[in-house]
């Protein structure tokens, strides 16, 4: 009986280089899982805030002018594009739960949907508050 050649090939898709090849399916993926923990990060300083207003009025006013600085513009404009990147993230997911769409074609076109539509309402959000 003749052996069979085994293959050399990584074990890991975390090989990323001349081995593994990130695709937009698993790009969305991580990009998921960063933005709920940043979406964390958010909800913690927004607690902050809370609590420096119940603390005293010169602990509010230190962390308010951080969320009200051009630095804090940022970090809210940011937390907003992560959580509606979230959020397109578990509407994606609530698809592929009912058994829609879960071929590669259509994922892919719904991982580039989400990059963009995470966009377009973090423009609309920051225009209209």
């Amino acid at each position: 009986m003749a052996e069979t050649k085994r293959v050399e090939r990584p074990l890991s898709p975390f090989m990323i280089g001349p081995y593994y090849r990130p695709q937009m399916t698993s790009i969305s993926s991580i990009m998921v899982r960063i933005t709920g923990i940043a979406t964390l990060g958010t909800v913690a300083l927004l607690v902050c805030w809370l609590v420096a207003a119940a603390a005293s009025p010169a602990a509010f006013d230190c962390v308010n002018w951080l969320l009200t600085s051009f630095v804090g513009d940022i970090l809210l404009t940011l937390a907003a594009w992560a959580v509606w990147y979230h959020v397109l993230g578990r509407l994606r997911h609530l698809i592929w739960d009912l058994g829609y769409g879960v071929d590669i074609g259509f994922n892919e076109k719904m991982g580039k949907a989400m990059f963009i539509g995470a966009t377009v309402l973090t423009l609309i959000t920051v225009l209209v508050v």
